[in-house]
């Protein structure tokens, strides 16, 4: 297999948006991935935790798969999640979005709930049989979520050993060790070492080595500069992109979670309805006039794209 070139860069998490009686609205998503392309993202990323993958039904996650995807229609690469407890259906998740047109599939470790779990032997197992299943790159997200701790020697074994893994998305307490720890174990196995959780460590993890972030999908704009000035060697423009952006990173991650991308794109115009599947509650109004205070200052293209 020649070599890959490797995915780098700002990859948001596409919301999942819903009508006001929790429908899918195809329209507004479709305007929603129009907007990520439109601020710069190198990529996308669907149906992950942050799209509310775990309030979908697989009907529906196949629909958004297809519709995004054609949608997209190759202007960018697209990353389509496909975490599942079983290896079976992990796989044929996977081999679908390949089929779609996905560049790559996310997965997390298998787990349940919050006490069944996969030990490392059964986690490279899964992994090798899903590798196996497919053609394109496994990126493996590294979260507290999943309740698994798995340390950054067996993610470099991984990578070293199980063909198409090869991304890692690392969004744990401590992220930057773990990435210059897995990137010295694992060397050029390791294509893409990721920066996660909203980008709330990104300066840290890109010192560290990471070539890549996966935020919310609220401010791609914001996120693309400050990548490029890194990649590029200008790191002290880096620095002073992302203090300037940090109060509203720092206000999305510690007091909104996965609704303030959404209440951005509807204050906006972008999406006509902001709400999470019942049962997520919604942001109160003091917290979310608080987010709309702070990114008025900053002016995102999420606030005047579609006026």
């Amino acid at each position: 297999m020649p070599p890959r070139a490797a995915l780098k860069g700002v990859f948001p998490i596409a919301p999942t948006t819903f009508d006001a009686r929790g429908g899918l609205d195809l329209d507004s998503q479709r305007r929603c991935i129009d907007f990520l392309i439109d601020a710069g993202s190198n990529g996308i990323c669907i149906l992950a935790n942050y799209s509310e993958q775990f309030a979908l039904a697989d009907d529906e996650r196949e629909t958004l798969m297809q519709a995004i995807v054609k949608h997209v229609a190759g202007r960018v690469p697209v990353i389509v999640t496909t975490t599942h407890f079983s290896s079976k259906i992990c796989a044929e998740r996977s081999r679908r979005a390949e089929a779609a047109g996905a560049a790559m599939v996310m997965v997390m470790p298998p787990y349940h709930g919050a006490s069944i779990r996969a030990a490392e032997p059964a986690i490279f197992d899964f992994c090798r049989l899903l590798s196996d299943a497919i053609d394109i790159p496994i990126m493996i997200q590294d979260a507290p979520v999943s309740g698994t701790a798995v340390s950054a020697a067996f993610l470099a074994r991984m990578a070293r050993e199980i063909e198409n893994v090869c991304y890692f998305k690392v969004e744990v307490a401590g992220a930057a060790s773990k990435l210059r720890e897995m990137i010295r174990l694992g060397g050029d196995a390791v294509l893409g070492p990721w920066d996660g959780e909203e980008a709330i460590t990104l300066m840290a993890d890109l010192d560290a080595g990471a070539t890549g972030t996966m935020p919310s999908g609220a401010y791609p704009d914001a996120l693309r500069p400050i990548l490029d000035d890194f990649a590029a060697g200008r790191r002290d423009r880096a620095v002073a992109g992302y203090e300037r952006w940090l109060p509203l990173i720092n206000y999305e991650n510690r007091q909104c979670g996965l609704l303030a991308c959404k209440a951005l794109m509807k204050e906006g115009g972008i999406i006509a309805c902001e709400a999470a599947r019942h049962p997520w509650p919604p942001l109160h109004p003091a917290t979310r006039a608080g987010l709309i205070e702070i990114a008025r200052r900053l002016d995102p293209l999420v606030l005047r794209w579609a006026r």
